[in-house]
């Protein structure tokens, strides 16, 4: 078991509970591992994924039971450890107008904007790549997002920017994020230019890519255009994930200009530095 406060007080805000499609974890022993692992707070995330081609329904989230167990919680442990209110969208152009409609009906504090869907396929499926290069494959999954960002961008942050080479054929072995830099820019750019975050997920390293998602390259080039807002995840399905590999969260951060990271409270984003 990891040592009590090894992770500098940091907030996990992107997990998954038995609400999510993908998930069986409990979100009280969620909440238990946090506090274990010395958190200074977490944002529950469950997925919402609006016409999924590979199982329509397996995504999408009982949104009122889903909203009153995180409530009950954050009133059950406030003395504890803050638990706040969040959900990944899984964005798809077509689903603007529903998703705008969705939050203007739930107390959200936090809204990850994601790409899990790309023209029809989910990437994390061999499908995706049959009829393309894994190269290929890869620079349509970032032409993708910035089609979701120019249709929809009611998001706080982008969740795991380069998902995409966790599931590619060979993952991150041919992956330089050099090569798709191009349109990375214009997405940074893009998301810069509207006041919106990144995320530092740390389930890369849960995959064995040796790096966040997205890499640490792209964390500083966020920067460098001008970011200000990065929150961290461990994007965990599984108690035992929650802030998985966080001790190597404060210098990566520092190293790509943050001295910092950001949270989320009424879709509002505070800044706490980092100890």
């Amino acid at each position: 078991m990891e040592t009590k406060f090894s992770h500098y007080r940091l907030w996990d805000t992107h997990m998954h509970s038995q609400f999510s499609g993908d998930s069986e974890a409990p979100q009280e022993e969620m909440i238990a591992t946090a506090i274990e692992k010395g958190l200074a707070g977490i944002c529950f995330t469950d997925h919402l994924d609006i016409d999924y081609p590979e199982e329509p329904d397996i995504f999408l989230l009982d949104l009122p039971n889903y909203t009153s167990s995180v409530l009950a919680y954050q009133e059950k442990y406030a003395a504890k450890l803050p638990v706040r209110l969040g959900i990944e969208l899984g964005l798809q152009p077509h689903l603007a107008a529903l998703y705008t409609d969705i939050l203007s009906q739930y107390p959200f504090d936090f809204v990850i904007g994601s790409s899990h869907v790309v023209h029809g396929l989910d990437p994390y499926y061999a499908t995706f790549y049959e009829k393309r290069t894994e190269k290929a494959a890869y620079r349509e999954y970032f032409e993708s997002i910035l089609e979701n960002i120019e249709s929809y961008h009611d998001f706080d942050v982008y969740g795991h920017l380069d998902y995409v080479v966790r599931y590619g054929p060979t993952s991150n072995e041919n992956y330089d994020w050099r090569e798709y830099q191009d349109v990375i820019d214009e997405i940074l750019r893009k998301l810069v230019s509207l006041g919106k975050g990144i995320e530092l997920n740390t389930g890369g390293f849960k995959y064995g890519l040796g790096h966040p998602n997205p890499t640490e390259e792209i964390i500083r080039r966020y920067r460098e255009l001008g970011g200000d807002i990065i929150t961290i995840g461990a994007d965990a399905h599984k108690p035992e994930h929650v802030a998985f590999d966080f001790a190597k969260v404060p210098s990566i951060l520092k190293d790509a200009g943050f001295d910092y990271f950001t949270v989320f409270r009424e879709r509002k984003p505070e800044f706490v530095r980092i100890e």
